[in-house]
């Protein structure tokens, strides 16, 4: 155990993860398992943000916000299961303070971002669905990147507040973390005692970058859910929600994770479930949710094959 020494106590230099060590005989299967769905992930999203970029008539808000999504997961999954794939091959499985703290502000600002991206591409389905005719007006490409600019403004503010607040406590005791990733929970578990002005604002920050967010997704539905009932054709009742069905399922899954996570009083934690619901949303989600948005659309699925077909063709 690695300390550096201070006047009456020594501080904790780096955290040792312990998530998987009761898996020891099945850590290489794991390892194996977790590669190729990070891979698949990685291709996924490599070729959704292509397609997207190469066929001019996916150059709209909706896919615009795809893109970034997929990019988002991207670098999110980046930030950890690396490092945890390392980890399973590793007999040291350590992580430096600074480099803790680096992780932990970066998914942060990644997952916190995430949250407003799911409020903007509500957003952006009400204006399709409500106000078609000003769509094109009211979703320019300014708008899009002034929504995904605030949203990202957002991320990186609370990650700062938080990661400041977290790292700021003293550690001078154990450094076994029981996760595979610095998260604020455990991190919070080995700090040598805590503020309770700074616990209120971790998870009032919580609330802002869950609830928020929820409420303004929750608002937009109620006005599309109105103006689809007002539709007289049950066909244009049924194509107008297929739009909004994929945004759903991603909500629904984030905000499930997420809230079960951070919302839930300090007294229900627990490592295990803490770590499963964690591998869920770290290395499943990212690549269920791209592929839920694409594989349903098939405006995309015709716009892939279009991509493939000139791909494949060769070059006079």
């Amino acid at each position: 155990m690695l300390f550096v020494q201070t006047v009456n106590e020594t501080m904790v230099r780096e955290f040792v993860f312990l998530a998987f060590s009761s898996l020891a005989s099945l850590q290489r299967l794991l390892f194996v398992i977790f590669l190729l769905i990070y891979l698949f992930t990685l291709g996924t999203n490599a070729i959704i943000i292509a397609t997207i970029v190469l066929d001019g008539a996916l150059h709209t808000p909706m896919y615009f916000f795809l893109s970034v999504l997929s990019c988002s997961e991207t670098c999110y999954t980046f930030v950890i299961v690396p490092k945890m794939l390392v980890d399973l091959l590793a007999e040291k499985k350590t992580i430096s303070f600074l480099g803790c703290a680096i992780q932990m502000f970066t998914f942060l600002f990644l997952g916190c971002s995430h949250s407003f991206l799911l409020a903007a591409m509500g957003y952006d389905r009400y204006v399709a669905i409500c106000n078609p005719l000003r769509y094109t007006a009211l979703m320019g490409g300014g708008v899009c990147v002034a929504l995904v600019a605030a949203a990202c403004a957002c991320g990186f503010m609370v990650a700062q507040i938080i990661t400041s607040l977290v790292f700021d406590l003293p550690f001078h005791s154990s450094n076994l973390l029981h996760h595979f990733f610095c998260d604020i929970s455990p991190v919070l578990k080995l700090a040598t005692h805590h503020s309770h002005l700074s616990q209120l604002v971790i998870f009032m920050l919580g609330v802002f970058v869950l609830i928020i967010p929820l409420l303004l997704i929750l608002i937009s539905y109620v006005r599309i859910i109105s103006a689809i009932l007002k539709i007289p054709s049950s066909v244009g009742r049924y194509k107008a929600f297929s739009t909004c069905a994929s945004h759903l399922i991603v909500v629904t899954v984030h905000y499930g994770c997420a809230s079960f996570i951070y919302l839930r009083p300090k007294t229900n934690y627990s490592s295990s479930q803490d770590t499963l619901i964690s591998v869920s949303y770290t290395i499943l989600t990212p690549l269920f949710n791209p592929m839920i948005y694409s594989l349903r659309n098939k405006e995309f699925k015709s716009a892939l094959q279009k991509t493939m077909r000139q791909a494949s063709c060769p070059i006079n």
